[in-house]
């Protein structure tokens, strides 16, 4: 017979046919497996955050205050890195963050802040006569200062992406999710 033809055993046809049919409903409704793939994509994300590296790799440019006082970029009170979540539907699913200034430090880009009036908070050390700088609780005087308009460049430090093993992650999961029937190994 010439091009391409298959055999069909029929002595396990009730068999097959149940493996085909779970095979269609797991396709049918893949949430499952996209759940799982959000929760690996967080840990890649959070391993790469770890290691201040974009998913290519590249290394994030430091922050002003991890050069001035050490520490981890992107690292201080935690809540960008801790917000990052997934959504999985029977479609897809995706990974983000709703903190407002996350975009800012994925793409980088230009900040202008505006003139502005603000209280400095002073506290004068009794035994030297010098004065500080102080949390308004503890100021013994305060006086208002205009601080004038300025404008600077925020890097890009991508912290949202694919890395180059991500997407043999992803295969393994669909890989363990259509041939164990949804339960992951």
């Amino acid at each position: 017979m010439a091009g391409a033809s298959f055999k069909v055993d029929l002595r396990g046809e009730e068999a097959a046919l149940a493996d085909l049919g779970a095979l269609i409903a797991r396709l049918d409704n893949p949430t499952p497996a996209y759940e799982d793939v959000g929760q690996a994509l967080i840990t890649s994300t959070h391993d790469r955050w770890q290691r201040g590296v974009a998913p290519d790799g590249s290394p994030w440019p430091p922050s002003l205050r991890v050069i001035a006082h050490g520490g981890k970029t992107l690292i201080l009170s935690s809540r960008l890195f801790r917000s990052i979540t997934a959504n999985a539907s029977p479609s897809g699913v995706e990974i983000g963050t709703n903190v407002i200034y996350a975009a800012i430090h994925q793409f980088g880009g230009s900040i202008a802040q505006g003139a502005r009036t603000a209280v400095l908070h002073f506290k004068t050390n009794k035994r030297t006569g010098r004065s500080r700088f102080a949390k308004p609780g503890k100021a013994d005087r305060a006086r208002k200062a205009e601080i004038g308009a300025r404008s600077f460049s925020m890097p890009a430090r991508p912290f949202l992406g694919l890395d180059e093993d991500d997407p043999r992650t992803i295969a393994t999961i669909f890989e363990n999710y259509l041939s164990a029937g949804g339960q992951l190994q």
